[in-house]
């Protein structure tokens, strides 16, 4: 049976703004208080997903959600209509209502871990909705995540979806950005690596000084035996603490991995010697043959690679088995990162192509191509069971383009935010978007007796 790894893209929900709420995040904080374009964020978003979808890669979206949350703001004491509340944390903690209002469900590489059916012990794609508990803004993403997930890959018979972890700092997880999967073919077992960035119960293990290691080995094992997934199916790694003081927050911002080839940066794991060994032999024992591309510091530094988002790249497989590298503008702007890109396609490894794509609005707020993407991998049978209506298709992008231009403004700044307005108009507009994608009443004002 044919299998596929299918990349489901966040749309970018129309509160998109440059709060600067992720600390460790250089892009987000550097940017903090500009003037944002949710239209347009929202018209790059799509123009990657209709392109990719065009190369014939598969390809789907996740809805984004509803902001601002008046109901965590209703959780912190504000009190009165949605208006009132609205204008209450508007006028007593403005940070708050920053919070509440961003878009950074966008990036769905933190939606959830996906483990897929080959890997599993009973046979089923199971996903675990990430806590992100180290930020409030995205702290309070799961509750509506899962059930968007539930309403997209609804057959119980095919998937198995596990909440979130516990939300304490000790079980931090941050989905997909910390997690890689190698295989031969997408359908047949492979191996499952996990990235931490600490040890919330052991203190032999290094920490980073300066920004928090957000995803927990403790996590990732709690999120390996929710899957259901054997100890030769899972390799654990710890991040380069040093690389996380500079800006590196999640694996995927040092790393990107598919099938059977992990490119990184020499800098990006803390015993990177023992790490690929394991990956190789446990690939190895499944058939695989593992390929480590190790960008050397000497060609681009760990700065470099922050600026640019080199590895926040999406790697991908092609039908003649060679690569395509998905990479941000911000690459090409670089002249280390572009000199270097072009010696990897030169070379004659996997790598035979780089495509690069404008994605501003999103790499201002610190997320480029593989931040704005799930990735699950699918038995034909199990793709013919997803919910149809978040396929991208030709009719469906231009759908969306419309709908986007329809509800979504040009400009939004923080002074902004306070306008009730917002709401009504995000309401709306997600009113509408379920019936387009076909997803039910997954958000808040539409469960509301």
């Amino acid at each position: 049976m044919k299998s596929y790894e299918v990349n489901f893209d966040g749309l970018v929900g129309p509160t998109h703004n440059y709060g600067g709420l992720s600390y460790g995040n250089v892009a987000s904080q550097s940017n903090s208080q500009q003037g944002s374009n949710p239209r347009e964020a929202a018209r790059q978003g799509l123009a990657k997903m209709k392109a990719l979808a065009d190369l014939g890669f598969k390809q789907g979206l996740l809805a984004p959600q509803e902001r601002p949350d008046v109901a965590a703001l209703r959780q912190l004491g504000f009190t009165g209509s949605d208006a009132q509340v609205i204008q209450q944390a508007a006028s007593q903690a403005m940070p708050l209502l920053v919070a509440s209002c961003s878009a950074s469900s966008m990036w769905v590489a933190n939606a959830a871990t996906v483990s897929p059916s080959a890997d599993t012990a009973d046979g089923r794609v199971h996903f675990t909705a990430a806590n992100l508990n180290c930020k409030f803004h995205r702290s309070i993403e799961h509750p509506t995540t899962s059930r968007v997930l539930a309403a997209m890959f609804a057959n119980e018979r095919h998937f198995a979806h596990h909440p979130a972890l516990p939300a304490v700092a000790q079980f931090g997880d941050e989905g997909a950005a910390n997690h890689t999967r190698f295989c031969r073919d997408y359908g047949e077992p492979g191996v499952e690596f996990f990235v931490y960035g600490r040890s919330a119960f052991d203190s032999r293990y290094p920490a980073p000084q300066k920004y928090p290691a957000r995803q927990t080995l403790e996590a990732s094992q709690a999120v390996a035996r929710l899957h259901g997934l054997s100890d030769d199916a899972v390799v654990y790694a710890q991040q380069n603490p040093a690389v996380i003081d500079q800006g590196v927050f999640h694996n995927d911002v040092i790393a990107v991995g598919n099938a059977e080839v992990l490119f990184h940066h020499q800098d990006a794991f803390l015993d990177s010697d023992a790490v690929l060994g394991q990956l190789q032999a446990k690939l190895a024992s499944k058939g695989g043959h593992f390929q480590a591309i190790a960008v050397p510091r000497a060609a681009v530094t760990v700065e470099d690679a922050v600026r640019s988002y080199l590895f926040n790249s999406q790697l991908l497989s092609r039908d003649d088995g060679s690569m395509l590298l998905v990479v941000p503008e911000e690459c090409r702007n670089n002249e280390r990162v572009w000199a270097y890109l072009g010696q990897l396609t030169a070379q004659g490894g996997p790598v035979k192509e780089v495509k690069v794509f404008d994605l501003k609005q999103s790499m201002q707020n610190g997320g480029g191509p593989a931040c704005l993407r799930l990735r699950v991998a699918l038995q034909e049978s199990e793709l013919a069971a997803v919910n149809p209506g978040v396929i991208m298709s030709a009719p469906l992008y231009a759908t969306l383009l419309q709908w986007v231009d329809k509800h979504y403004r040009d400009r939004l700044v923080e002074a902004d935010l306070a306008d009730p307005q917002l709401l009504l108009e995000c309401r709306i507009a997600l009113d509408e978007l379920t019936q387009i994608l076909q997803l039910g009443s997954v958000y808040p004002f539409q469960r509301q007796p």
